[in-house]
């Protein structure tokens, strides 16, 4: 087959500029914010003049998300920036999802909380038909999903999961019917096949795996679904991380998941990929480019990550001074001895050291570490899950004083383990808490992965 390259970004949250961001609503708002909202405009704009120019690859893929939270001028809008790229000689694929369609959408004024107009589900099909739905071979409407021929020899399975009341965030049954009707076609014809899907298909580390949407239910199905019908690689977004992680079914066939972090926040970049056989893609992880914006002396990467920080530093803070407000951030149950956990908890790392933290448990603390605020390394542990290639390996000091902290909890970790399952799989929070510190896979910005 002939070699092809695509660009694919995820979660571009456009938000009109049409449409107000500001006042002391705004700004309580953004304190629990990892996204952009006022400059999401800016940033597409500048990531679409990019793309425009690139002469690396003519096709475009966007997987869901395209509007911030569902108002119809943000749709309307982010459409012409689509417009322009077509213009530009690119070729446009695109999913929604869940903040696609919503109509309740809110913006913010010097008066509060503001209810712009929203975009009803079925008003998506029309309005993003010609980026992606014109040119399919086949059609699921009900879903707004739809298979493509984007090259001679590539076929791209775009697959809508935002669901409705039974089917929450997968597949219906009859969309179920025709993504294995169409993945036998293709595989008689003997088409490379991939899948583009909103929600990550595989966990970007075991903690996503606990959270309610951060992995499609029935996603462990789908992916062996998928592997053994040959299609191997998949493309996400959802969840704005980095990561790239992989399964082997019981017949031995692979299923990878390259999930990208949103156009809007840190981490922000954008795949460039190149399909070079059925069995051999590079992928190649690009910055989102500067965009206009008066960011306070800061590189854009510093602006990104400074709400980033932001948001999570809140949440510990919150722990400890305001316990009720990150319960209801975090959707927990209102239990008043939750929220005197919570908030002795949250005293704890405001003061603490992993020096501090290794002496109370009687762990040996390495020097290099020892004064090292444990609010700031838990903050970075959780930006590090996020932006991929999480450094805190085996053999660096940073993993052998939490882990020997952790290790401390052996007796009860073990019970736990034997005791409690997700998703019917045992809770072990040890290898849980070691995946998340260091990476063990590939790199997951750029790499060659092996398909079959």
């Amino acid at each position: 087959m002939k070699p092809f390259k695509f660009f694919l970004i995820t979660d571009t949250h456009y938000f009109s500029e049409k449409l107000p961001a500001f006042g002391e609503a705004y700004k309580d708002f953004m304190d629990g914010e990892q996204k952009c909202f006022a400059e999401t405009a800016a940033i597409n704009k500048a990531a679409a003049e990019y793309l425009s120019k690139s002469e690396e690859a003519d096709t475009i893929l966007i997987a869901g998300d395209l509007s911030f939270n569902g108002e119809k001028q943000s749709h309307l809008d982010f459409i012409e920036l689509l417009k322009g790229l077509k213009s530009a000689g690119k070729k446009i694929y695109v999913i929604t999802a869940g903040h696609d369609c919503n109509e309740h959408p809110f913006a913010f004024d010097d008066t509060g909380r503001l209810s712009p107009e929203g975009t009803k589900r079925e008003e998506l099909y029309d309005l993003y038909y010609e980026f992606g739905f014109s040119e399919a071979l086949s059609v699921h409407k009900d879903s707004l999903s739809y298979v493509a021929e984007i090259s001679e020899d590539v076929w791209l399975f775009a697959l809508n999961n935002d669901g409705d009341g039974e089917y929450h965030h997968t597949y219906t049954a009859s969309q179920r019917e025709w993504i294995d009707e169409m993945l036998r076609k293709g595989a008689e014809l003997g088409k490379m096949m991939f899948v583009m899907n909103h929600y990550p298909l595989l966990p970007a580390c075991p903690v996503f795996g606990l959270i309610g949407d951060a992995v499609m239910p029935g996603a462990d199905e789908m992916t062996t679904v998928f592997a053994d019908g040959g299609a191997h690689l998949g493309f996400t977004g959802h969840m704005h991380n980095q990561s790239i992680k992989c399964k082997t079914t019981e017949k031995g066939n692979k299923f990878w998941d390259v999930c990208t972090g949103s156009l809007i926040g840190c981490p922000a970049f954008m795949r460039l990929v190149e399909i070079k056989d059925k069995s051999t893609v590079q992928i190649k992880s690009i910055p989102v480019p500067d965009f206009k914006w008066d960011k306070g002396g800061l590189s854009h990467e510093e602006y990104l990550q400074r709400q980033f920080d932001m948001m999570i530093g809140n949440y510990l803070d919150y722990m400890a001074n305001d316990p009720e407000r990150l319960m209801r951030k975090l959707r927990l149950p209102d239990k008043a001895v939750l929220k005197k956990l919570l908030s002795k908890l949250g005293g704890f790392v405001q003061k603490a050291t992993l020096g501090s933290v290794c002496k109370k448990f009687l762990v040996k603390c390495p020097d290099s570490v020892k004064d090292r605020p444990l609010k700031g390394f838990l903050l970075e542990i959780v930006r590090n899950i996020f932006t991929g290639n999480a450094p805190y390996t085996e053999d660096t000091d940073e993993y052998k004083a939490f882990m020997g902290v952790i290790s401390r909890f052996s007796p009860v970790l073990a019970i736990v383990k034997k005791k409690v399952k997700v998703k019917g799989k045992p809770l072990d929070v040890k290898q849980m808490l070691h995946e998340c510190l260091g990476n063990y896979g590939v790199d997951e910005y750029n790499t060659t992965l092996t398909l079959e």
